[in-house]
């Protein structure tokens, strides 16, 4: 499925980003999970041949939750804190059991939407207040969709050019899957840059989701 009719380069530098920068965010690391795994290799094996797309290579899969800041903003101090205070805010949280099925094309990205979205929205509303805790309401991250227009998805290719879109929405209905259910019962910190035209993460710090 197609939501628009052209695709546009993903890497343009936002604000704040530059070669070298990390930066801390909760995000859910989906190279976890070997059956979703399988079915975002189906879906690449399909578009492999696009060479305005950038697939995500397994071992970086995540479903994009909640930014926490620049690490040259924050000290080790105060992020072990965080790590404390979240801990504490997800232990009171479900595992969010999750389905994956068939991709969205995106003007930026392709990706699979992870339906029910409310219990991952649960656990990003508990990660945003443990931010407003340990940190202070004003430092928490305001994503540019805003807190009621989160949209769990998990990318599997970022374009990296102006393309059309049909071609490539074409290529994915063809191919034929099952959908996959998953249990997330833990979201990691990580530690990531975009140096190499990736998300890629230096550390990852797991916290548990419910008891």
């Amino acid at each position: 499925m197609s939501n628009v009719d052209a695709m546009q380069d993903h890497w343009w530098w936002r604000p704040g980003w530059r070669v070298g920068r990390h930066y801390y965010a909760c995000h859910f690391d989906m190279g976890r999970h070997p059956e979703l795994v399988r079915l975002v290799g189906r879906y690449q094996e399909a578009i492999a041949g696009f060479a305005g797309l950038d697939l995500i290579p397994h071992r970086w899969l995540h479903l994009t939750t909640q930014g926490v800041g620049f690490m040259d903003d924050l000290t080790a101090e105060s992020v072990d804190g965080l790590v404390r205070t979240v801990g504490k805010r997800l232990a009171e949280v479900p595992a969010p059991v999750v389905t994956f099925h068939r991709p969205t094309v995106r003007g930026e990205a392709i990706y699979l939407l992870a339906t029910p979205a409310e219990p991952v929205t649960e656990v990003r509303t508990a990660v945003r207040a443990a931010i407003g805790e340990a940190f202070g309401e004003d430092r928490v991250e305001r994503a540019v969709e805003g807190a009621s227009g989160f949209r769990p998805h998990v990318s599997i290719a970022y374009s990296n050019r102006e393309q059309p879109a049909a071609p490539i929405a074409e290529a994915l209905d063809r191919v034929v899957t099952e959908p996959v259910t998953v249990t997330l019962d833990q979201i990691e910190l990580l530690e990531y840059h975009r140096d190499e035209r990736m998300y890629e993460w230096t550390s990852a710090r797991p916290l548990t989701i419910g008891r």
